[in-house]
């Protein structure tokens, strides 16, 4: 039996996303986008058990999965970005957001990194990211950086290699390798990690 890994991740990177084509979710329009600078995400992922009863115990138990949601807060997310994933008009240089905004649907990926030099990667197939909370505040004594956060809700789509719709995959690479990483972004993108090297 392998040996078990019990390193826990350290750190985030390498967020990158691509818009769906509206009329076949499989495809992506253009190439994935990289949104440096990704501070912290997390995917929330709910069950709940459900139980039947009768003769006075459980007869049955059948568990019911909830909504999947995600949070990420980045240094700054850039107004292309945004006008992107958020669906945003854009009109003389100026970009707008308002009651008729449609955002796209959208895949995305990021990594998980460990201090042994592993990657834990993760791709979400497909959901729609919520526009942002609009904040500032005034400069005191010293310099103080904002953050940028935004939420997406996520769905389950058919991925080539799975007999059943999937919403979150997973791959992880041991130091120095990619295997999994151009794996999972040819399941999720349709297309190669900008890195990706061709085989002799």
């Amino acid at each position: 039996m392998a040996d078990k890994n019990y390193r826990a991740s350290t750190g985030v990177d390498e967020f990158y996303y691509a818009l769906l084509d509206p009329t076949e979710v499989a495809i992506i329009t253009g190439e994935p986008e990289r949104v440096e600078f990704l501070q912290n995400i997390s995917i929330e992922m709910p069950q709940e058990a459900v139980r039947a009863y009768g003769d006075n115990r459980t007869a049955e138990i059948a568990v019911a999965s909830g909504n999947i949601s995600v949070t990420g807060a980045f240094h700054t997310i850039p107004n292309e970005d945004k006008t992107k994933l958020f669906g945003l008009d854009v009109a003389t240089g100026l970009t707008a957001y308002g009651s008729t905004d449609s955002p796209p649907y959208v895949a995305a990926i990021f990594s998980k990194t460990y201090e042994d030099g592993s990657r834990e990667w993760v791709g979400l197939t497909k959901g729609m990211f919520m526009r942002p909370t609009i904040t500032g505040a005034t400069k005191a004594d010293g310099v103080e950086f904002s953050s940028e956060e935004m939420t997406a809700e996520f769905m389950d789509r058919d991925v080539t290699g799975f007999d059943d719709a999937k919403s979150v995959i997973f791959g992880r690479d041991t130091p120095g390798t990619n295997t999994q990483r151009d794996a999972l972004f040819t399941a999720v993108f349709g297309a190669n990690h900008p890195d990706f090297v061709v085989g002799p």
